[in-house]
């Protein structure tokens, strides 16, 4: 091989392997959904959208996790409840989840800690959340503040709370 070859061959796998072209393989498919499993568990996913997985402790069967939960949370900004992760990301690629994860939400959802995490971890927790595939139902809309709701709701409201005075920068 001339030594021209071997630059256009070494330039060539670079393009590829930048562009994405080359797949991960099945090893690495693998490692990626057991880091987005474990990234689900200790950001506390679970604690919102597994219906009861805090007041059973954890011990809740993984094939009914992330399916949303029909227990609204209320606050000055209404009634939000938390979306069942398996369905929306049913019809999302990577690209959307990852920018939409990263756009403010409503309470009580800390949408600022999946700002932080990398793009690799978000990209983990997606193909998680699509390898354990649909299931369950969509969460109910959400609902204005004011309007009653005929779901169970916990109540976000702190009583004699005194300001909360901003960190300066």
């Amino acid at each position: 091989m001339t030594s021209h070859t071997l630059a256009v061959a070494i330039v060539s796998s670079f393009s590829i392997l930048a562009s994405g072209a080359v797949s991960a393989g099945p090893e690495q498919a693998t490692r990626s959904v057991e880091r987005g499993k474990y990234l689900v568990q200790v950001s506390g996913c679970n604690d919102c959208h597994t219906p009861g997985y805090m007041q059973m402790e954890g011990n809740v069967p993984e094939s009914a996790w992330l399916t949303g939960s029909p227990v609204g949370f209320q606050g000055p900004w209404g009634t939000t409840y938390p979306v069942n992760l398996r369905r929306y990301m049913e019809d999302k690629s990577e690209a959307q989840w990852i920018a939409t994860a990263r756009q403010p939400t409503r309470p009580p959802m800390p949408w600022f800690n999946l700002r932080q995490m990398s793009d690799k971890d978000l990209t983990a927790i997606y193909r998680y959340v699509r390898a354990l595939g649909p299931a369950g139902e969509p969460a109910p809309a959400a609902v204005a503040p004011g309007q009653l709701v005929n779901t169970p709701y916990v109540e976000f409201v702190p009583k004699n709370l005194p300001p909360i005075k901003q960190a300066s920068h």
